[in-house]
This record gives structure tokens, sequence and C-alpha cells, in this order.
């Protein structure tokens, strides 16, 4: 080879030098990435001008580098939106005098006790109904077995009256207690009907309503 022929193939190896280290950005400067690492595993290979890269078979869009892809690149995951919690339920105790609602030693309702409880009745269309319970009590006056009974049948008069104003029947549970849970103390007069006027109390209905406010 004459001296010319040297001069042109060094000149020609060192422009490919420096061609190839203008195409190649040190991998220290991206996110470790296979796909884009030479051989050494020192470089990311890009084009002449520095905006493309030689991807490799194993490339996909999971595994894009921040300077080669851009927009490829995962981003995180935008957090769902904030769900609203349910609404609270509620529940609130109502207590009717018995003989508000009846005659006394009665399981009839009377025209007072009607209008009691078809304000009750529209009160519960204005919610989200989850159960209603409706619990009879007796004064003391009486036999326990009586009185279970008297007590029971008032609870159901009072579930019948509310199904008949559009409640359902299957949301509404009666219970009698007849005279075990008395709310009075000290009734101890011998006139009879001083007796029954002190233990008026006892002689009552509890209605609970159980539900959610509607939207």
């Amino acid at each position: 080879m004459n001296k010319l022929s040297k001069l042109a193939f060094i000149a020609a190896t060192a422009v490919m030098a420096a061609s190839a280290m203008a195409q190649s950005v040190p991998a220290s400067r991206q996110a470790t990435n296979d796909n884009w690492v030479n051989g050494t595993g020192e470089y990311v290979w890009m084009n002449g001008t520095n905006e493309l890269c030689w991807r490799d078979a194993f490339w996909t869009p999971a595994t894009a580098n921040a300077k080669c892809d851009g927009a490829l690149v995962a981003q995180a995951p935008t957090p769902p939106a904030p769900v609203a919690p349910p609404p609270a339920i509620s529940s609130e105790k109502i207590t009717y005098q018995a003989d508000a609602l009846f005659d006394f030693d009665k399981a009839i309702l009377k025209p007072a006790g009607k209008e009691r409880l078809s304000e009750l009745a529209s009160k519960i269309q204005g919610i989200n109904l989850e159960v209603v319970v409706a619990t009879g009590h007796t004064d003391r006056i009486g036999s326990d077995a009586y009185n279970d009974r008297l007590s029971l049948r008032r609870a159901q008069a009072v579930k019948a009256f509310l199904v008949s104003k559009g409640v359902e029947a299957n949301r509404i549970y009666t219970e009698g207690k007849g005279r075990r849970n008395p709310v009075t103390t000290g009734c101890n007069q011998k006139n009879k009907k001083q007796l029954i006027a002190c233990l008026a109390p006892d002689r009552r209905v509890e209605v609970e309503v159980v539900g959610t406010p509607k939207q």
C-alpha cells in the first residue's frame, strides 16, 4: 500500500471512530434498559443527530427508554377518583303511649292513634327503609299470659296500619313484651283508677325505624 493510500485509510478510520462516539450516549445517563445498551453494556446507540435510538429484538413499550421513547415510558397510574362514602344509617325510636293509640285494655286503633301513625308513615316514605320494629308493652295489671297477648296484638295493629299506608310488610317486625319492661316506679295506689293512671307510661308501643336518607 502506497503512502497516499495509507493516509486515506487512517483518515477514514478516524472519521468512523468519531462518528461512533457522536452517535452514542453513555448508558449511565439513561435508565438501565437492556433493549438499548450496546454489546459492551456501556452505551445506548443513537443516530448521528442523537434523535433516534436503535432498539434490539426484545424491545416492548413496557421497557421504553425515557430519552429514546419519550411518552412511551410507563407513567405512574392515575389514582382512582375518591369514592363517596355510603350514607350513614340512622335509627329513630318513637314511643307512643298506648292510651293515645288504643282505648284501655283494647288493641283497636283510635282515630287519634291513626293520625299519629299516618305522620310516622309519611316520614318512613321519605327514607330508604331498612327495618321497622314495633314493640308493645303493658302495665303490671293482669296476668303475664294476658299481657303478652295484648302487647303483641297492639304491635300487630300498628304494623297493619303502616302497611295500609304503603310501608312494606316484610320490613316491619312486631314483638310483645307484656309487662316485663316497666318504666314507672312508686305506683302503689290502692284505688284501681289511680293505679291505672299512675301506670299509664308502662302501657306503650315503641316503634324503631332504621334507614338511610334518600339522595
